[in-house]
């Protein structure tokens, strides 16, 4: 017997004018946690989807599941054979019970007729033993995101699945919900079963997974030991340059005053807020959970207007009181979700980036398609979005090319000021290192750019200073050399900036 659940030997996969995968080995131990990692566009889902039986790899290759030939023809197939899949995006039958779509399309029976008491005793006894118990007769339509999560996962269990593949299982999660689903991840590996983990979190996969394996531009680069291996390590693996080269920006001259705020207050979200940013700098913006940073730059863009407090740009007094008056001020904001208040998923790349302000591309009231699509080819090509066209519809797109696009909307109408709420939230390094050269390159400009990070390597290493906040007021302004990780924490937590800076520091500060 073969010490690995699942083996992959030299598969390969071929779409019209594409080779998505070559020669791909990846073997899995039971009962282990074997991490996927690479950037978007390395293969992984199509990896994944060769081993759930929704595509066909192309011949030569061979794949064994507990050493036996394994070819699923679709998902049911492979469910059935022992391997499973847990989606990033759960989509339950909401109008069912939690029972029932437990064991949709598997339910038990007596005779002609649904034996609900057992499925509801099954189920709950299942629940239980992962420790994750719920009232199994509760609609899914009044389930959390979190719980459908861990629902989905119990499901996959249940199935006697030998192998359950979990994509981007924390992305709908918080904190405390990822830390449960760790401990549910332990239990299913005792159980022997190994679970293939994808995610481009790092933390996670240290926190998380026995081994990594790594594709590249569609092939195998190697499998690692957790143990034997460094972040940057990792980092290298997947993007072939460390770490460091990616925090490695360069420097640029920072101007003259461009924006000022005095004393910005909205009841219950920040108050006495002042802070000023220059052109060519990259003003981050720090705190834990709820301290009001979105909420200042909310009131910035006028999209939740301030109650008080003074905005001055360029040295003027001005009134923003909605996002059209924030446009007009040359102010641009991408928000922290591209999928729900940035992206019109359904359109394609062409609408997205002109969506602000069409009046450029009208001739006499109506709109010229050849200007627009020069518009959006010269976006396109600048950010260096990877889309076969412009005509691409914006769901279609991987993580980092959607962040583009959204960026790309607001470059286009050439804003001074630029508002980045979690510019790399739900991308991989290899796309965030393009997000980075992006602001630099902005920055060189003479843009003033105002970034809200909850990533503190992402934070120290691209801000010039970093304002911090704690329960809505400001806690100290941190200038590059004066800037770290336990100083930013320590003013997060509500410490005054005299706590923190020695004597020398704030009297030169």
């Amino acid at each position: 017997m073969s010490e690995y659940i699942l083996e992959v030997k030299n598969i390969s996969k071929t779409f019209p004018g594409v080779k998505a995968l070559s020669n791909v080995n990846f073997k899995v131990k039971p009962g282990s946690v074997h991490a996927l990692m690479g950037e978007n566009g390395a293969g992984k889902s199509t990896l994944m989807k060769i081993l759930y039986g929704i595509y066909t790899p192309d011949k030569g290759g061979e794949i064994r599941l507990e050493g036996k030939a394994f070819k699923p023809t679709g998902p049911i197939e492979a469910i059935r054979k022992g391997l499973t899949m847990v989606p990033q995006e759960i989509s339950p039958a909401r109008n069912l019970t939690i029972a029932d779509n437990f064991y949709l399309g598997r339910e038990i029976c007596k005779g002609l007729f649904l034996d609900q008491k057992e499925m509801n005793h099954q189920v709950l006894k299942t629940l239980e033993s992962l420790g994750i118990p719920m009232n199994v007769t509760d609609l899914m339509e009044d389930v959390s995101v979190a719980k459908a999560q861990l629902i989905a996962i119990a499901t996959a269990v249940s199935y006697d699945a030998k192998v359950i593949i979990m994509d981007e299982p924390t992305t709908a999660l918080t904190e405390n919900e990822v830390g449960q689903l760790y401990e549910i991840i332990k239990k299913v590996q005792d159980r022997g079963i190994a679970i293939i983990y994808i995610s481009h979190k790092l933390d996670e996969i240290f926190e998380t997974s026995d081994e990594v394996s790594v594709l590249r531009d569609g092939e195998y680069v190697g499998t690692q030991k957790i143990s034997e291996l460094t972040k940057n390590k990792l980092v290298e693996m997947m993007v072939g340059r460390s770490m460091s080269d990616m925090y490695d920006r360069e420097e640029v001259p920072i101007g003259d005053k461009l924006l000022e705020i005095k004393n910005l207050n909205k009841a219950k979200c920040f108050h006495d807020v002042s802070f000023d940013v220059h052109k060519g700098e990259i003003f981050g913006i720090a705190g834990l959970v709820g301290a009001g940073r979105t909420e200042i730059v909310e009131a910035l863009f006028g999209y939740k207007p301030a109650d008080s407090g003074e905005i001055i740009i360029k040295g003027k007094h001005v009134q923003i009181n909605s996002p059209n008056d924030a446009i007009a001020h040359k102010i641009g904001f991408v928000t922290e979700d591209r999928k729900l208040t940035g992206l019109f998923l359904n359109l394609n790349i062409t609408d997205n980036i002109i969506m602000p302000d069409i009046s450029p591309y009208l001739r006499q009231f109506l709109i010229s398609s050849g200007l627009i699509k020069k518009a959006a080819l010269t976006q396109k090509d600048a950010l260096r979005i990877k889309a076969p066209n412009v005509h691409v519809i914006t769901d279609n797109l991987s993580g980092g090319n959607q962040q583009k696009v959204l960026l790309a909307r607001w470059l286009l109408l050439e804003p001074d000021i630029l508002i980045l709420d979690e510019p790399t939230k739900g991308i991989d390094v290899g796309a965030r290192a393009e997000i980075y050269k992006i602001m630099v390159e902005l920055a060189k400009m003479g843009k003033a750019i105002i970034m809200i990070s909850s990533d503190m390597l992402e934070l120290l290493a691209m801000s010039d200073r970093i304002m911090v906040m704690a329960e809505g007021k400001e806690t100290g302004i941190l200038n590059k050399k004066q800037a770290s990780q336990e100083r930013v924490l320590k003013l997060a937590a509500g410490e005054s900036l005299a706590a923190v800076l020695n004597e020398e520091e704030l009297t030169n500060g």
